[in-house]
């Protein structure tokens, strides 16, 4: 320990997690360094002086930053340092926002800033929950006001075997991945990926997680209360009572009187209209009171739709607690795609297309680890247009990352093994509606792409997006939340997958955090409406089409001797760039130590004519082979035959016909095909050739 380090540590899941402060980035409101293994992230907190002017929302901005040298990596391209993050730290920056930001007080908008960086990596350590440990560790120390320590842990299935924190060689055997974040009273979030697991599963590992984020809360409780900052003391909004109870009055019964058309448009339309009537009629121009006059409408419009939902039990669009929205679903929309399904439910629209390539479309990923190829991925896009507003169309924003991956893992476990369909997989997913959980629309309309495509799925998979309102002891559980509802509910809650168990699942809580009673009749009701959607979708197609898409790439995988895979490149890739120019296929050399080779081709007829010319090429010669030979060169003796590329042999004048020939080029030319046998193989290796049939009578 350095001078002036504050250290605590605990043993946890068989690792030693130590956090400390008091030695590097004195000068941030708060600043922590956390260990685990050979792991090292540095978390640092830092609040502006002034609260933000004019805003109505809590600026909080979270940077999970990956340092190359972490792993004794130089960083690529011509600057030769780190630009902008990688997927996985916009994912991990995300996973630390969403457990964060609904513990901050409300009313506070100063601008906070909390950076995790990732200072020594360690392989083994998976980082998505510590770094969630390490920000909140930076909070606990700080003065900036914080309802935390928030503690997280991650739980894999492992063998039958649901394993606290596992290691990263655990997780690549595991049927379950989720992190779990929360107080040690409550869950906060929950972020999972899983093969087709039971609820009572999830259940048990949220249980398990919540064990060991009670630790996490005690050490970072032990560490905050040695250094013993106090926080800031925000000033106390003090409330226009009067204006208070004379907006209240003006607005009546209006809202649940008519926020039940069920049309998002209508619905704005009209609360716009609202608040511009109360804000004409109680604004003074001498006080200056416009600002305050809208906050007091937006807080009495919250509390007006919440208690229509928690008391009345009437949704804004009139429909029952856990009813869903009308479904639509339309197959085969675009003929020059692989697959498309264009899934509706409610106003929420998505646009699934899938496109079919070769291992030479896998997405390269280069961070902290090994570099590694992806063969699927999945991309979604929220254009402006989806919700009526003009924006950037260009930008791919941290909310399409999140919602892309929560998609992408949705699907991936029934997608079929990379050695029985060697396809690279590429979905995309176009929002061109939205009006709620347009992530889970995606799921839908992503494997009904598949499905249409002809694609192997091993089951169909849906989503579904469930929201809760609670005040008190009383709450309601909302299934298939529009957007409204999402807007002014206290969770966010996401999941899908099969008939047999699920396989994604998103949790988010506004509040103080979610008790186990309310999580277990969340997901009871999550899976009537997933199994409800799933039936709609197999009302249109049960199971994938019989036959893949006939404009999809004609792909096979084969094995070669090893020793042979020198000969098939050819040098400096001469023959196998051959092979590719007389057959019109890709040829790639997918794994040269055990000799796997994939050939992809636009017609089944390339494609065979590829594979037979490898198989030909690298198979042994042997006496009596058959091949369909081209002549190379012509002699006075006879005619050299190519059997395949780069190999000859040689057909001899006295055996191309039952008479003598006087002259070989009156029989054969430069270019003729010929079918011919492999007469014998002399001590020299030569390959003697006859044709299968005279050439001459």
């Amino acid at each position: 320990m350095l001078n002036r380090e504050i250290e605590s540590t605990v043993l946890i899941a068989g690792r030693d997690v130590s956090i400390s402060t008091g030695v590097m980035a004195k000068q941030a409101n708060g600043s922590v360094v956390l260990r685990c293994g050979n792991a090292v992230l540095l978390a640092t907190a830092v609040m502006s002086k002034q609260p933000k002017a004019g805003i109505d929302f809590f600026p909080l901005t979270i940077e999970y930053i990956e340092k190359m040298y972490s792993s004794g990596k130089i960083p690529g391209g011509f600057f030769k340092r780190e630009t902008r993050p990688s997927t996985g730290a916009v994912l991990n920056a995300r996973l630390i926002d969403r457990p964060l930001r609904p513990l901050f007080p409300k009313g506070f908008y100063n601008d906070v800033q909390i950076a995790v960086t990732v200072l020594s990596f360690d392989p083994t350590v998976p980082m998505d929950y510590l770094g969630i440990v390490a920000a909140s560790s930076a909070l606990s120390v700080s003065d900036i006001p914080f309802g935390g320590p928030v503690g997280a842990a991650s739980v894999g299935l492992v063998e039958g075997q649901l394993v606290v924190n596992p290691s990263t060689e655990q997780l690549e055997n595991s049927d379950l991945h989720i992190v779990v974040a929360g107080t040690k009273d409550a869950i906060l979030m929950v972020e999972a990926g899983a093969n087709e697991v039971s609820e009572a599963t999830i259940l048990e590992a949220i249980a398990l997680a919540h064990s060991a984020i009670k630790i996490f809360v005690a050490l970072q409780e032990s560490l905050a209360a040695k250094v013993s900052k106090s926080k800031i003391v925000l000033s106390e909004v003090v409330l226009n009572v009067g204006l208070d109870a004379q907006i209240r009055e003006a607005m009546g019964n209006e809202i649940a009187l008519r926020l039940r058309s069920g049309n998002k448009q209508a619905t704005e339309d009209f609360l716009n209209e609202l608040e511009t009537r109360i804000v004409n009629q109680f604004s003074d121009p001498v006080a200056d009171n416009t600002a305050e006059v809208k906050s007091i409408f937006g807080r009495i419009k919250k509390e007006k739709i919440r208690h229509s939902v928690i008391v009345d039990k009437i949704r804004p669009d009139g429909r029952a607690l856990d009813e869903i929205r009308e479904i639509e679903i339309g197959l085969g929309l675009l003929p020059g795609t692989h697959g498309s399904a264009l899934f509706t439910r409610g106003e929420t629209q998505s646009l699934g297309v899938l496109t079919l390539g070769t291992s030479d479309d896998e997405q390269m990923e280069d961070g902290l680890s090994d570099t590694f190829h992806r063969p699927y991925y999945f991309h979604y896009n929220f254009p402006p247009y989806s919700v009526g507003e003009v924006g950037n169309m260009a930008r791919t924003g941290r909310r399409e990352l999140g919602h892309g991956a929560l998609a992408e893992r949705a699907i991936k476990s029934v997608l079929p093994k990379k050695e029985d369909f060697p396809y690279t997989v590429r979905l995309v997913s176009e929002i061109l509606e939205s009006n709620g959980s347009s992530s889970m629309a995606s799921v839908c309309s992503g494997i009904l792409a598949l499905m249409d495509a002809g694609v192997p799925i091993k089951a169909p998979v849906s989503g579904i997006a469930m929201g809760l309102l609670i005040e008190g002891n009383d709450y309601v559980i909302l299934s298939d939340i529009q957007g409204l509802e999402d807007h002014y509910g206290d969770m966010d809650f996401k999941v899908a997958g099969t008939q047999a168990g699920i396989t994604a699942l998103q949790l988010d809580i506004k509040v103080g955090g979610l008790t186990q009673e309310i999580l277990t009749r969340a997901l009871e009701q999550a899976n009537r409406g997933r199994l409800f959607i799933l039936s709609r979708m197999m009302d249109v197609i049960a199971k994938p089409r019989n036959e893949l898409a006939p404009n999809a790439p004609k792909i096979q995988t084969i094995n070669i001797d090893p020793e042979k895979v020198g000969l098939l490149i050819g040098p400096g890739g001469k023959m196998i760039r051959k092979i590719e120019e007389d057959t019109k296929a890709t040829v790639i050399v997918t794994d040269g130590a055990t000799g796997q080779v994939s050939i992809s081709a636009r017609n089944q007829t390339d494609l065979d004519n590829a594979r037979n010319t490898i198989v030909a090429l690298t198979r042994n010669v042997e006496p009596g082979d058959v091949y369909n030979g081209k002549i190379s060169r012509v002699t006075h003796f006879g005619a050299f035959v190519e059997i395949v590329p780069g190999k000859e042999g040689l057909m001899h004048v006295s055996a191309m016909g039952r008479r003598r020939i006087e002259k070989v080029e009156d029989v054969v030319s430069i270019g003729q095909m010929v079918e011919v046998k492999v007469k014998e193989i002399d001590a020299q290796n030569r390959i003697n050739l006859v044709p299968t049939t005279p050439l001459v009578d």
